[in-house]
């Protein structure tokens, strides 16, 4: 995707969906922004003047507690970040969101969504839906993490997110399902372990081993 339009045709596919002239209102105020692996996309004590979607490249907020770096989300492709009491309050962030590989955002500015909102009642409904989707994944990991066990947290993050798995280092991983690296290692072994012993019985061809659905 290259262009502005093709843009907000994703994010009308992915969280609600828009006619014609509503993606062409989405696109008017899309903002295309690049950063390197490794940059600070928003500094703590700043505040959150958009929503970003993330194109390409994976993404993660992070604080820092008792002088610790604990990761709170993680965004890859076709998925929106942003510090959500920071940007709904137009506030300071408390939180960091930095690249963790070569990313292209497109920002949704919050000056221009709401200006949008007044009068155009499919970009209501749209940020509407932005919302209940982060509201939802926060409960589901907040969930996760009171009701779970280390095991049954990597797990999930296994099914649900494997695109986390196989990109973010480990030690960031582990902050995010809130367990040591040691933990995490052992977990992680002894999934790989149950994997392999439950694939040394034949299986149905046809039957797939791996399956993942983006859900919006």
């Amino acid at each position: 995707m290259d262009n502005r339009r093709d843009i907000a045709r994703e994010i009308s596919r992915i969280y609600c969906h828009m006619t014609p002239s509503g993606i062409d209102v989405l696109s008017s105020i899309l903002v295309p922004l690049k950063y390197q692996k490794g940059d600070t996309i928003l500094e703590e004590g700043k505040v959150c003047r958009a929503l970003y979607f993330v194109e390409k490249g994976m993404v993660r907020q992070y604080y820092y507690k008792n002088k610790k770096d604990v990761t709170e989300h993680f965004s890859f492709e076709g998925r929106i970040v942003f510090c959500i009491e920071s940007f709904l309050k137009q506030e300071p962030s408390r939180l960091i969101v930095e690249a963790l590989e070569n990313t292209q955002l497109y920002a949704i500015p919050y000056d221009g969504l709401h200006s949008l909102m007044a009068r155009n009642q499919e970009m209501e409904m749209l940020y509407r839906k932005i919302l209940e989707h982060v509201a939802i994944s926060s409960q589901e990991h907040a969930d996760s993490q009171r009701f779970e066990n280390a095991a049954e947290r990597y797990d999930r993050l296994l099914r649900e997110k494997p695109e986390i798995i196989l990109r973010a280092p480990m030690v960031h991983i582990a902050s995010f399902l809130q367990m040591t690296p040691e933990t995490l290692s052992r977990v992680r072994g002894a999934a790989i372990s149950g994997a392999v012993k439950n694939n040394s019985t034949p299986r149905d061809q046809n039957d797939a081993w791996w399956t993942h659905a983006v859900t919006k």
